[in-house]
């Protein structure tokens, strides 16, 4: 099998931290390429760093040249300081990376989008995630994987406010056999699923990982 270069949008947040480690493990991949906007302190002899500026990714398009990009980059209305803001990081830098990609011969996408992601939505995340969803799937990729999981267990340092508490109710009731379809998953789970799905499905097209596909 022909050995991969991976390219990875996200890569400081919660879910990409785990895409990376598992891919400089994963001997079918021989090149990591991150693209992030602030450093990091991580060296494997696989890996390329890219920092980089979202607002002028015109830029860097000869960087984005590779077999599968992986993004999973995204953040709150709170930790960008608005909704606006946060629009820009989760469509427009999304949306116009992953163009560049596809104009520039990458097959393959995987997404991590969110469980009830819908354009038309009243609620101002989901709609931004379901927007993201729909430019996607008109660009040309030969696959676009996208991945809808429910709430996320993230690493002890990453877990953002009120999140513990959430996660434990919602385990709680899970046992109790109750909205077992919004049952929390493990970041290094997902993400584990995201890498072998790249691997394992050669279905060409589009195919949507809702929440009950990531614990099979």
């Amino acid at each position: 099998m022909k050995k991969l270069h991976a390219l990875v949008l996200g890569a400081t947040g919660a879910t990409g931290k785990e895409l990376v480690k598992l891919l400089l493990e994963d001997s079918n991949f021989s090149q990591v390429s991150l693209f992030i906007r602030r450093t990091i302190d991580v060296d494997h002899e696989k890996l390329t760093i890219h920092k980089i500026d979202f607002t002028r990714l015109n830029e860097y398009n000869s960087l984005v040249e590779g077999d599968v990009l992986f993004s999973a980059l995204g953040t709150t209305k709170q930790e960008a300081g608005g909704k606006k803001e946060q629009f820009l990081v989760d469509y427009t830098y999304q949306y116009e990376f992953a163009k560049m990609a596809s104009e520039n011969g990458v097959n393959h996408y995987s997404l991590v989008s969110s469980i009830g992601a819908d354009k038309n939505s009243f609620f101002f995340y989901p709609k931004i995630k379901g927007a993201l969803e729909s430019s996607i799937k008109s660009l040309k990729f030969n696959k676009i994987h996208i991945f809808q999981p429910p709430s996320l267990i993230r690493q002890p340092e990453l877990i953002r406010s009120g999140e513990r508490y959430s996660i434990n109710f919602l385990q709680v009731i899970n046992k109790l056999g109750f909205l077992k379809f919004l049952k929390p998953i493990l970041v290094k789970d997902l993400a584990m699923k995201i890498i072998n799905e790249s691997l394992l499905n050669q279905i060409e097209g589009i195919t949507i990982y809702k929440s009950k596909d990531l614990f099979n």
